[in-house]
C-alpha cells in the first residue's frame, strides 16, 4: 500500500495548519487507499494567536509537533527523523502555519528562511522523483525549497499578486487558476491547488481537496507501477 507523508504546522489556520484542509486530505487519501505518514518539525511555533479574537497572544508559547498531534491524533513522527525512503509522495497542507513555522514567507517575503529538515524531504523528494503536493499557501514553502537548486517548478496559490510574485522571485513560474483547479508540473511531478486561498467554505475545499488527493494518489500509483 502506498505511503504518503504529510507535513503540518500546528494546529488552527492562523498560527498552524488549515485544520479542514489537513483532515480533508487524510481522508481522502485513505479512502483512495494510501497509508499516511503523518510529521512536523519539533520547534516553537512563531507565535501563538487567538482564535476567536485573531490576535498574538503575547508571551505564549506552543510546539508546532505538539500542536500537529492534535490532528494526527498522537500518531505524529518527528520531521528529523523521516527520510524520503520512508514514504512515496509527500504533502503539505495549508493554514498561516506552512507561511510561519516552516518557512518564515508570512515575515519576510521571498527573502524567508525555510526548517531545514523541511528542505531536505522537499529536495529529496523531487530529487527522487517522488511526487509532491501542496495546497493553499504551501506552495510558497515548495518555491522555497527548491530556489537555486536549478528546478523550475510550475506552482499555484490561486491570483493573489504579491505571493505569486514571491513564488517568481525565487525562482518557481507561478500559474493562476481557481480555487478547484488542479495545476500538476508532470516534468516535476509537483501538484498544487490554491483551496482556502481562494475558496469559499469547506464544501468547496472539499471539492478542491478531492481532486488534489485524486490526482496525487492517481500519480503515486503510476509510479509505483513504472518502479519509480
Amino acid at each position: 500500500m502506498p505511503r504518503i507523508g504529510i507535513v503540518l504546522s500546528g494546529c488552527g489556520v492562523y498560527d498552524g495548519a488549515e485544520i479542514h484542509e489537513a483532515v480533508l486530505s487524510m481522508y481522502y487519501l485513505k479512502k483512495y487507499g494510501n497509508e499516511l505518514l503523518i510529521m512536523a518539525p519539533n520547534v516553537e511555533q512563531a507565535h501563538v494567536v487567538n482564535h476567536l479574537t485573531g490576535k498574538v497572544e503575547e508571551g505564549q508559547k506552543r510546539n508546532v509537533l505538539e500542536e500537529s498531534a492534535r490532528i494526527a491524533r498522537g500518531n505524529i513522527t518527528d520531521i528529523a527523523k523521516v527520510t524520503v525512503d520512508d514514504f512515496d509522495a509527500l504533502l503539505f497542507p495549508g493554514g498561516f502555519g506552512a507561511a510561519k513555522n516552516l518557512v518564515s514567507f508570512a515575515f519576510d517575503g521571498a527573502e524567508c528562511s525555510i526548517n531545514p529538515d523541511v528542505k531536505r524531504l522537499i529536495k529529496a523528494t523531487v530529487d527522487a522523483k517522488k511526487p509532491l503536493a501542496a495546497v493553499c499557501i504551501a506552495p510558497v514553502v515548495v518555491a522555497r525549497a527548491l530556489e537555486n537548486s536549478g528546478i523550475k517548478a510550475k506552482l499555484t496559490i490561486g491570483n493573489e499578486e504579491a505571493t505569486a510574485q514571491a513564488i517568481n522571485d525565487m525562482g518557481a513560474e507561478h500559474i493562476e487558476s481557481p480555487a478547484k483547479e488542479v495545476i500538476i508540473d508532470a516534468h516535476h511531478n509537483i501538484i498544487t491547488n490554491p483551496a482556502y486561498m481562494l475558496a469559499a467554505d469547506i464544501a468547496e475545499v472539499g471539492e478542491a481537496i478531492k481532486k488534489t488527493m485524486q490526482a496525487l494518489s492517481g500519480m503515486v500509483s503510476s509510479n509505483l507501477s513504472a518502479g519509480c
